[in-house]
């Protein structure tokens, strides 16, 4: 399921196997088909059916490599809640946050703002920059802007496959 599609769906339950498999490609992204059934002790085809079974129900959501901003010269994280005009459509405000390559995620909310954009940036003065960068849009009135100091939990999801059964 893509970013923004909306779903009522009950959570996916996973058999044992399936929690191993996930759990070892959380821990050991790079181990391949081969590595996996050797230390699941299961068939070669059997690791690779459920690999497609997992990627075609998109509970493996992507291959790529997990890249750290903060090691790339992004340290700064500031969550900013933007305001924005009611009468706004939503797909021309997220064309122009993905124009901006410091807003990591975006997600429609409710309560106080409209909108929460997780940002990277070098230092504050950079922050500064891309807050502008964001105001820059007609469609938004206002933003408010926490920096982040100490990242207690990064993103997580592996005790989601955990509880399941």
């Amino acid at each position: 399921m893509s970013p923004g599609d909306e779903s009522t769906a009950a959570p996916t339950p996973f058999d044992d196997v399936d929690r191993r498999l996930l759990t070892l490609l959380h821990r050991d992204p790079q181990i391949g088909v081969l590595g996996a059934s050797r230390a699941l002790g299961i068939a070669r085809g059997t690791v690779q059916a459920r690999l497609n079974k997992l990627t075609e129900r998109g509970v493996l959501a992507s291959w790529a490599p997990q890249l750290d901003p903060a090691a790339m010269g992004y340290p700064v994280t500031a969550f900013c809640t933007l305001e924005i005009r009611q009468d706004f459509r939503r797909q021309s405000l997220t064309e122009h946050l993905q124009r901006i390559p410091q807003v990591l995620e975006a997600h429609t909310t409710t309560g106080e703002g409209d909108v929460m954009v997780t940002v990277v940036a070098a230092d504050t003065t950079d922050l500064q920059r891309v807050i502008e960068d964001l105001l820059a849009d007609e469609r938004v009135l206002r933003c408010a802007t926490v920096i982040g100091l100490t990242e207690l939990i990064s993103r997580r999801v592996l005790p989601l496959v955990q509880a399941t059964d």
